[in-house]
């Protein structure tokens, strides 16, 4: 078997693979480029002329510019040694620097920029690539490109991505590839094949810059003319079809995360156990197909917490002492604290109006306020920065210490000093178990329990503080929180795109209270399911990892 039939067996062999694998397409696009830049993806032709002819057209093009004036004398380039070269060549290739094909022309930023004024377009990355022409100038002398032109990104983030030229002058981020007009599809291979490589060559700490010199100096197989017609006519076939795997892939997952918003729909939406069961049973039948992606594992997460505090995660008990009778408890437990002057008489709370009640609840739970369970519902502050350390004290905590909906206090600690923690900030002070909650953002709903690592804590005025009268109610309220929904009822406060919720809704947010008992049920199942997701995700992330594994496979193989 050829190399070329080998080569074609071997991409129809592993397009399903790239279907499938995480950014699979990506790495099929790169292997069809690998193979053209191999002369492994197109035969050879014996009839064809030898890229050694080739260059010396390009040598005579190169004397003809230089004696117009058009171009400078070229400096003699390094002999390709035989340690130099990475693999044998097919028939009538040759090996050459990049610096024999090609030069770039730096761009730079004209006199009189501006926008919307002056006669010469000014051709950026955002100009390029997505057609919008913002500034112009009227500068003659700045470097130019035509529509004929190809053009580098050098500077930036998308240091050696390849744009087609227009009519206009050239910007400090970008040059122009000077080549002969007849091998310019085929230099602009040679950039695309090495896009990532170049981007991981880069040089420069806060701005990567493209490492030009390297690249001129490399060296690339070059195939005879009539090869490199064939090489880009085949390429933009298959191309196309990866174009098409993607539209189909999007289609695909577009198709599976609409299924399956539909079938948790109807969980929500149902009436009944029966009607239940019945919602349930389909994902039941389906359960591998729609969970095979992440994005539907977060939409089932967000069900699994909406679904326990409906009420429609666990069956009800008759036998469970009703929510009125939870409701009387926490009413002793306040009375108490209020006696012994742990915490101030709470002011009468507004009644819950209909509009306030997003579905209806069993018959044993009932709708109450945070501030109805909780007390103390307030925010931290910040402390003058010299209270700050890194070495001990109290935990201090910020937004960005819940991660993923747990206290990460290994990131970025600080701590304060007991003294002004007490003093202070004694009203912010946490203990294991509360409940935080974030109500700067965006994004909102970042919530958490303050683990046991350490005896106190404290927070900044980003959180809210929630602290159960009844401290078993702190993973049923927690897991309310995370599930969202209340955030869609309230009225936000804040400007310049920020989110901000305030104490007072923060205390007024209604919560579903079901029986203790009940409560503890839906906790358990909630974490059941979310370990089930946990391991839903590694499952996602293993078979993705094994698909792209076999690629890499097929990819080395060439």
């Amino acid at each position: 078997m050829n190399e070329h039939v080998r080569s074609r067996a071997l991409l129809e062999q592993h397009f399903d693979i790239a279907f499938a694998a995480q950014e699979g397409i990506k790495k099929l696009r790169e292997l069809i480029l690998t193979l053209a830049m191999q002369g492994k993806l197109v035969p050879q032709d014996p009839n064809d002329q030898p890229a050694s002819q080739l260059l010396k057209e390009i040598e005579a093009e190169k004397r003809k510019l230089v004696k117009e004036g058009k171009i400078r004398e070229p400096k003699p380039l390094p002999e390709i040694k035989p340690e130099d070269v990475p693999y044998e060549l097919p028939v009538g290739w040759v090996w050459v620097r990049n610096n024999f094909l090609f030069t770039l022309k730096k761009g730079k930023v004209p006199y009189h920029l501006q926008e919307n004024e002056g006669s010469i377009p000014y051709l950026d990355i955002e100009a390029l690539d997505k057609g919008n022409i913002r500034r112009y100038t009227n500068d003659q002398k700045a470097p130019k490109a035509t529509e004929k032109d190809i053009l580098v990104v050098c500077d930036g983030s998308r240091s050696g991505l390849v744009l087609d030229g227009k009519n206009g002058a050239v910007g400090s981020t970008l040059s122009i590839i000077e080549t002969p007009f007849f091998i310019q599809p085929f230099v602009k291979l040679i950039f695309k094949s090495g896009f990532e490589r170049l981007n991981s060559t880069m040089k420069g700490a806060a701005i990567p810059h493209l490492d030009t010199k390297n690249l001129l100096h490399e060296i690339v197989g070059f195939p005879p003319l009539a090869e490199q017609k064939r090489i880009v006519a085949r390429i933009d076939q298959l191309m196309a079809c990866c174009d098409e795997l993607e539209k189909l892939q999007a289609e695909r997952e577009k198709k599976r995360l609409t299924v399956h918003i539909s079938a948790l729909n109807r969980l929500f939406e149902a009436q009944g156990s029966d009607s239940f069961t019945d919602a349930w049973h389909f994902i039941n039948r389906h359960f591998g197909e729609l969970y095979s992606v992440k994005a539907n594992v977060t939409e089932l997460r967000k069900a699994i917490l909406q679904l326990g505090v409906m009420g429609k995660l666990v069956p009800q008990d008759p036998n469970d002492q009703p929510a009125s009778e939870l409701l009387k408890e926490i009413e002793a437990e306040k009375r108490r604290l209020v006696k012994e002057g742990k915490i101030k008489p709470q002011k009468p709370l507004p009644e819950i109006k209909s509009e306030e009640q997003p579905y209806a609840l069993p018959k044993i739970w009932r709708w109450v306020r945070l501030d109805d369970i909780c007390y103390g519902i307030t925010s931290g502050s910040t402390p003058p920065q010299n209270i700050f350390n890194s070495e001990g004290g109290v935990p201090y905590l910020k937004v960005y210490n819940i991660r993923k909906q747990n206290i990460d206090f290994h990131y970025k600690p600080q701590f304060i000093s007991r003294d002004y923690h007490n003093q202070k900030l004694k009203r912010s002070i946490l203990h294991p178990g509360d409940v935080v909650m974030n109500i700067v953002g965006p994004p909102l709903g970042k919530v958490a329990i303050i683990p046991d690592e350490y005896p106190e804590y404290n927070c900044n005025q980003a959180i809210v503080i929630y602290k159960p009268l009844i401290k078993r109610l702190n993973a049923y309220i927690y897991h309310y929180l995370s599930a969202g929904s209340f955030l869609e009822k309230i009225d936000l406060i804040g400007t310049a795109g920020q989110d901000n919720i305030s104490i007072t809704k923060s205390r007024m947010v209604p919560i579903p209270l079901p029986p203790l008992a009940e409560q503890h049920r839906i906790v358990a199942k909630i974490d059941k399911l979310m370990a089930l997701c946990d391991q839903l995700e590694q499952q996602i992330d293993a078979t993705a990892s094994k698909k792209s594994a076999l690629l890499n496979s097929a990819m080395r193989l060439i």
